[in-house]
């Protein structure tokens, strides 16, 4: 099968990986010609410095050329680029094409998941989002992986599935995309608390306390935003949750750790500087959300205060003991 990637990121090369090694015909695509040439020059990323990309996986900053005769069409950019991507990419996807969105969180200013931000350009029934706990680290390393695949359409989850799946690369299927696009979404800004309390030096029975708390609220945001409470249990809840909030490989647990330990302001500036952050970017958007539709999310505001506000991220263990 012909797939092509939109996003030379970690995330997509390590999913190029699992794609390569079940045979496909892969070709990645980036508009930064730069990244481009150093990739076909080095087969190394920055990004991923473990992992030599072989060369059956080809690169290209031409969008049309990257899609045109793929069956599969992976978006793996950050939330923040998926705008730009959907509206050059809709110019040459055609109707037979299927779409498997990787990127995850909620557009600033607008409040949409990535899913609805596709669907704003492209009017298409062959869509699927997948999440769940997997760096790309550890993809590349062929250890066993699950992650879940929302969609509403059984050819899309056939084709991703045929894509995708083998010996250590497992994909559960559900039809509550809303849910998954939540908990791939927050979970990252759950994350960044989970890092404060680390840095502050707290255990895990502390960290406990608080995932748990949070599963409960996540719970009840899929619920209230129209999706199924059951999938907080999947990978893409539960999973990716406990993953992202117990890592120091998570890049949203180690930002919330600088809070936590109280690093300089300094400190704590490079790092935004020269690290994705994708939960500092979706912490506006669900802030915001929430507040659009008067759902309370008392763990959102706090975080929001601490990072935003500068309130002392003390105040995480009086909101634990104090949550109804």
């Amino acid at each position: 099968m012909k797939v092509a990637i939109l996003g030379t990121g970690a995330y997509g090369i390590a999913l190029a990986s699992v794609l390569h090694k079940n045979k496909n015909e892969i070709i990645m695509w980036s508009k930064f010609e730069k990244e481009i040439k150093t990739l076909k020059e080095t087969r190394i990323s920055p990004k991923l410095s473990n992992y030599h990309i072989p060369e059956g996986i080809s690169f290209t900053s031409n969008m049309k050329k990257a899609i045109e005769s793929s069956e599969l069409i992976v978006i793996a950019v950050p939330a923040a680029f998926v705008d730009d991507v959907a509206k050059e990419l809709t110019s040459a996807i055609k109707d037979n094409q299927h779409l498997c969105i990787a990127s995850k969180g909620i557009e600033n200013n607008t409040c949409l998941f990535v899913h609805d931000v596709i669907n704003k350009y492209i009017d298409s029934k062959n869509v699927a989002v997948i999440s769940g706990p997997s760096f790309a680290v550890d993809i590349v390393k062929e250890v066993p992986i699950g992650l879940s695949l929302g969609t509403k359409n059984q050819v899309t989850a056939h084709i991703i599935k045929q894509a995708f799946e083998n010996n250590y690369f497992k994909l559960r299927i559900t039809e509550d995309i809303i849910g998954i696009e939540i908990c791939g979404s927050i979970k990252n800004v759950i994350a960044i608390a989970s890092g404060m309390l680390e840095g502050m030096n707290l255990p895990e029975s502390t960290k406990a306390m608080f995932i748990t708390e949070s599963l409960h609220d996540i719970k009840e945001l899929i619920f209230k935003l129209g999706g199924d409470k059951k999938t907080i249990l999947s990978f893409a809840g539960f999973g990716d949750l406990l993953l992202t909030c117990t890592s120091s490989k998570s890049r949203n647990f180690s930002f919330g750790y600088l809070i936590g330990s109280k690093k300089s302001k300094e400190e704590i500036e490079q790092y935004k500087n020269e690290t994705t952050i994708e939960g500092l970017y979706t912490l506006q958007s669900i802030y915001q959300l929430t507040k659009n539709r008067n759902v309370e999310m008392p763990i959102i505001d706090l975080i929001y205060d601490i990072v935003e506000n500068k309130q002392s991220p003390n105040t995480l263990t009086h909101f634990l003991i104090k949550k109804n």
